[in-house]
């Protein structure tokens, strides 16, 4: 009986959400908007991206009775630079994950990227989610701003897909935003608990969105999955209606994993987008960064 109980209320949850309105964001057209540029405009100007050879290194470090793989890239130099945790989602930390920890460092950023799943054995693309593993996320922080070549006291929080949601509770559960982290930015967030019934993955976002304070940068393709562009733009609905300083870009004519799809697929829209919002991300991570400059 109570699972037939607990089966109607879902029912009747689903139902009343998809009541609700639901508007899609559309690409905005000319001045007002996103990615107008007037000195492009008027002048010909064509911002120049910082481009940096990247060195790499694999640390290690203690998360209770785990032990934290986590990848570090970072400008090729001895100059410090601000600091960047950068959480992979459900591919884990592999190949095509590794090269955007090092595009975003390639920006001048140092770039700690914990594999959390390779410190819990868990297997790659989970259905489940663990959330021991949010933990391990928080704690990268601590080991990431402890690290002298880094220019920053506090770090943006940069992630993709369940990166997003792992990111998240690091800010709100467990506390990071009040003490180590300075904004948030993800592409294509899974901004659910993993865990929650299918009603609360199409139709809600996660509970702690709304605890959110720290900046916050999304980026998802026009051809989003409808399931998680729905809860995304919703999340950003609701920031915007708190007043947070937050922005989602919506890029046309591209999915989900734009950056992550492989040469005999890829696209140029796929490219564009990526291009543009790794530079547009670092623009943002830079400017939030600045006033906590050591």
């Amino acid at each position: 009986m109570r699972t037939v109980i607990i089966g109607a209320a879902l029912l009747a949850l689903s139902l009343n959400l998809a009541a609700q309105e639901y508007t899609p964001a559309q690409n905005p057209v000319g001045p007002e908007s996103w990615w107008w540029d007037e000195q492009w405009w008027e002048e010909g100007q064509i911002p120049n991206p910082d481009n940096h050879p990247v060195r790499v290194e694999w640390i290690e470090y203690p998360s209770g009775d785990a032990t934290v793989p986590a990848l570090v890239a970072r400008p090729d130099d001895d100059r410090p630079y601000p600091a960047v945790l950068y959480q992979h989602g459900r591919r884990g930390l592999d190949e095509l994950v590794q090269r955007q920890v090092k595009r975003i460092a390639a920006r001048g950023f140092v770039v700690l990227a914990p594999d959390v799943y390779s410190a819990h054995f868990i297997e790659k693309l989970p259905i489940e989610h663990d959330y021991v593993v949010e933990q391990d996320v928080s704690l990268g922080l601590d080991q990431l701003l402890a690290r002298p070549d880094v220019s920053t006291s506090r770090a943006c929080l940069v992630s993709h897909t369940r990166g997003g949601y792992m990111t998240l509770k690091a800010a709100t559960t467990h506390k990071r935003q009040s003490d180590a982290a300075a904004c948030y930015v993800s592409w294509y967030p899974h901004l659910q608990d993993p865990n929650a019934p299918e009603p609360m993955q199409v139709y809600r976002y996660a509970a702690e969105i709304d605890q959110l304070l720290l900046p916050t940068l999304i980026f998802i393709g026009e051809q989003e999955q409808y399931q998680r562009r729905r809860s995304i733009e919703t999340a950003v609905a609701s920031l915007t209606a708190a007043g947070r300083r937050v922005q989602l870009v919506v890029y046309p004519g591209v999915g989900r994993g734009f950056d992550f799809r492989p040469p005999h697929v890829r696209t140029l829209a796929d490219d564009l987008a990526a291009q543009d919002a790794v530079q547009r991300a670092a623009r943002f991570m830079r400017a939030t960064l600045a006033p906590y400059q050591k």
